[in-house]
């Protein structure tokens, strides 16, 4: 999972592309990397770390230009080493940076493709380098003597036909501009947004709406799937949708988890998707128990804080803050390694006795992926004398890989795969565990969008909206796995 924005403005755009990288630090804590575009030249500077880590005053000032692109990472793909750190770039044709949020799941057929029929060198393992030469590659076909929206219009045409799974992209080539497209089936999400100033408007591409209010542009619209939006540096939109494009299908899981509650996606609100799924699970809860014992809501923070809420209310139960939250310690579900998530639990909750002493604790979370830090967490109300855990999950169990993006992990490192809700309960030492039921998280989004008739569901329902090639599940359980990260973890430069 990654965060990508653009901007093609008329003032210096690194202060804002890197305001607009942390508000959506979330998306990853791997890399970051912002390059821009002054006259014919592409600056580019990118390293590992947090935002706040990688740029300070010497590394922004080298980065000149209205017109830029940035990334933060999150590696589902690859490794964390930083020459797979994003905007990446190739020289031919004339010069092309590219950030790309996703998963290609036919990497490795195009990887032989690119080598043995395109002719290009690929220097890692990311797939987001696979996707520049597609793109570089499909732009040379058109032969332009000089290049025009069209020709970038044909050239992402041909990146759909030859690239399957979920991406949304920007690309900065020079002397023209910034192009931005998403996945024929919308999985990964990608939001236009303009501003005006006393030079004519601004635009700018971001995974989130929440970049684009924080540097002061107003959102116009969710960009459709299959769709290419071309920014000139003269200030002028271009739009096309690929003929190929199918019905719009995004990830649930950014509802669900990965999204800030600020964001509107697709025209969802996030936050109030997740005070349905909190009404959802109380429901739910009130079906199966309807003489609960419940004596205190406790949400799991900070993601869902949004759900317990609700929850709480519908149940006429107190709500109550349980788990202090250290802010300098990262999201566990996106630190790679297992080790390194089970210490950073510890590091990053704290329990308040008072709110967990004799009482029978309802915890809520917003899903359960690995199990291990759900272990974790009930232990730690237990020790703080709860006499009864339960656990609410806003998501269904997570019993399947997903292959569009978001590093969940092998399916043998899913504590829901191949097991009963009653063996999961019992494997992380609940009282009680309670799911959401899938039509209802579908039902607590779309009525946000009424005009969305399917979401990718494939980690809860095992049903993958793209075509998969045969025994792509099986390599990806080989290199998303734990054991097959430690391998490939090395020690990285500190500068790009």
């Amino acid at each position: 999972m990654c965060g990508i924005v653009g901007v093609v403005g008329h003032y210096s755009v690194a202060s804002v592309l890197l305001d607009a990288l942390t508000a959506l630090q979330h998306r990853g804590q791997d890399a970051a990397g912002i390059a821009t575009l002054d006259k014919r030249k592409i600056h580019l500077y990118k390293a590992n770390g947090l935002v706040k880590d990688v740029f300070d005053e010497s590394s922004l000032l080298p980065l000149t230009g209205n017109v830029g692109i940035a990334h933060i990472r999150y590696p589902t793909a690859g490794c964390s080493q930083q020459e797979e750190a994003q905007p990446m770039y190739v020289n031919s044709p004339y010069g092309i940076a590219l950030a790309h949020n996703g998963n290609l799941t036919n990497k490795d057929a195009l990887k032989k493709e690119l080598f043995e029929t395109d002719r290009r060198h690929l220097n890692t393992e990311s797939d987001s380098e696979v996707l520049l030469n597609i793109l570089a590659h499909e732009i040379q076909d058109q032969h332009p003597d000089k290049l025009r929206p069209e020709h970038l219009f044909k050239a992402v045409e041909g990146v759909h036909k030859r690239c399957h799974g979920g991406y949304a992209s920007i690309a900065l080539i020079p002397t023209f501009g910034v192009v931005g497209f998403r996945d024929l089936n919308g999985i990964r999400p990608a939001v236009l947004g303009k501003r005006e100033s006393d030079r004519g408007t601004q635009y700018a591409i971001a995974s989130e709406s929440v970049a684009l209010d924080i540097i002061g542009f107003e959102t116009i619209r969710d960009l459709a799937p299959g769709e290419t939006i071309v920014l000139t540096l003269d200030g002028e939109i271009h739009s096309y949708t690929s003929e190929q494009a199918k019905p719009l299908t995004p990830c649930i899981f950014e509802y669900v988890y990965f999204a800030r509650p600020d964001s509107m996606m697709d025209d969802i609100s996030v936050y109030k998707a997740r005070l349905r799924m909190g009404e959802a699970l109380a429901l739910k809860i009130q079906r199966l128990r309807p003489e609960h014992d419940i004596d205190v809501v406790i949400p799991v923070p900070d993601t869902s804080r949004t759900s317990a809420l609700p929850l709480a209310y519908a149940l006429d139960v107190k709500y109550r803050e349980g788990f202090m939250k250290n802010r300098y310690i990262g999201r566990t579900f996106i630190m790679p390694g297992q080790e390194e998530r089970q210490k950073s639990v510890k590091r990053k909750l704290n329990p308040i006795a008072l709110e967990f002493r004799n009482k029978n604790v309802l915890l809520v979370d917003d899903s359960i992926v690995r199990g291990t830090t759900s272990r974790q967490i009930i232990q730690m109300a237990r020790d703080a004398g709860a006499r009864k855990v339960y656990l609410a999950s806003a998501a269904p169990p997570v019993r399947y890989p997903n292959v569009y993006g978001i590093d969940m992990p092998a399916a043998n490192e899913l504590i829901a795969h191949g097991k009963t809700e009653l063996e999961v309960q019992r494997e992380i030492g609940a009282d009680w565990l309670i799911y959401q039921e899938l039509d209802d998280l579908i039902d607590a989004c779309r009525e946000g969008n009424p005009a969305i008739k399917q979401f990718d569901t494939s980690c809860f329902s095992g049903e993958y909206v793209t075509e998969l090639e045969p025994g792509y599940l099986q390599k990806l359980e080989l290199q998303r796995s734990d054991q097959a990260k430690r391998k490939e973890q090395k020690p990285a430069a500190s500068v790009a």
